[in-house]
């Protein structure tokens, strides 16, 4: 009775949900011990505490032992919960390991619309994923793991149900065109771009006419400068070019020595004539 579905649940693809799981697969999570301690009597709202704890993801490892992993997958598609209840294993964030086993069981028994509605948003989340195999451990991102139930047919042992192409939906208008995250960050990208040359052109041309204001008054000073010191070079010449200029004219100076010579020569002549021949005949005598 526990390995039973429960009643009233509905078919997955024309057939039981647990027969989504390939029969040798299923007998080993049936006879594994985790399966029988801790899936035993779950609910949707106790198989939380157990997601949470899971480690890691992956099919089968070892000896051909089920990881908890895929226990717990089993058990969803045994109590089959309700799609509001998946979607908010969806939005628990914080717990990446209870999202990646709802966007697993979403894969296997969704319609095809519904699954490119609910993972492809998924995609933009880029956190770390442990996955373990027979192979052992490896790394893996959420994204990828995404990625992988979007596009492949086998993921973690499990064949999935086979999804109809994206594109054909489109063309039958059962789904919108998809939104590129990466489009919209580059647009984005652009506009700033855009803006910021924008921006720097402003600033470029306001400090440049700010540059040429202040080019003009400094020109303007400079040019006021250079004027005034000829001027005061030529205020300094102008008593040298008049000298020169006086003295440089010969007339005057013959002038001015004439007028000096025929002055003493009168002088003298007075002085003289002034002088009476007594005395001359005086001084002659002594």
């Amino acid at each position: 009775m526990a390995n039973t579905t429960v009643t009233g649940a509905q078919a997955i693809h024309g057939q039981n949900p647990q027969f989504l799981v390939e029969t040798v697969i299923r007998n080993r999570i049936y006879e594994s011990t985790y399966w029988k301690e801790h899936c035993f009597a779950l609910t949707a709202e106790s198989l939380i505490d157990k997601a949470i704890e899971v480690k890691f993801i992956g099919g089968v490892y070892g000896n051909q032992r089920p990881t908890e992993f895929l226990c717990l997958l089993l058990k969803l598609l045994q109590i089959q919960p309700e799609k509001e209840i998946l979607v908010e294993y969806l939005r628990a964030e914080e717990f990446k390991y209870l999202r990646a086993l709802a966007a697993f069981y979403i894969r296997m028994t969704f319609r095809a619309v519904d699954v490119y509605e609910l993972l492809e948003p998924l995609l933009k989340d880029y956190r770390k994923l442990r996955e373990r195999n027979m192979a052992g451990y490896s790394l893996t991102y959420f994204d990828e793991f995404i990625y992988a139930l979007l596009t492949e047919e086998r993921v973690c042992d499990i064949i999935l149900p086979r999804l109809a192409k994206r594109q054909t939906l489109e063309e039958n208008g059962d789904i919108g065109p998809r939104k590129s995250r990466l489009l919209d960050a580059m647009e984005g990208k652009s506009e700033d771009g855009s803006d910021r040359s924008r921006s720097r052109s402003k600033s470029g041309s306001r400090s440049k006419s700010r540059n040429k204001g202040r080019g003009g008054s400094g020109s303007r000073s400079k040019s006021r400068s250079r004027s005034g010191s000829r001027r005061s070079r030529s205020g300094t010449r102008s008593p040298t070019r008049s000298r020169s200029r006086t003295t440089s004219n010969p007339d005057l100076r013959f002038l001015s020595r004439s007028r000096s010579r025929s002055r003493s020569d009168s002088r003298f002549r007075s002085h003289s004539r002034s002088i009476s021949p007594d005395r001359m005949d005086i001084d002659a005598s002594s």
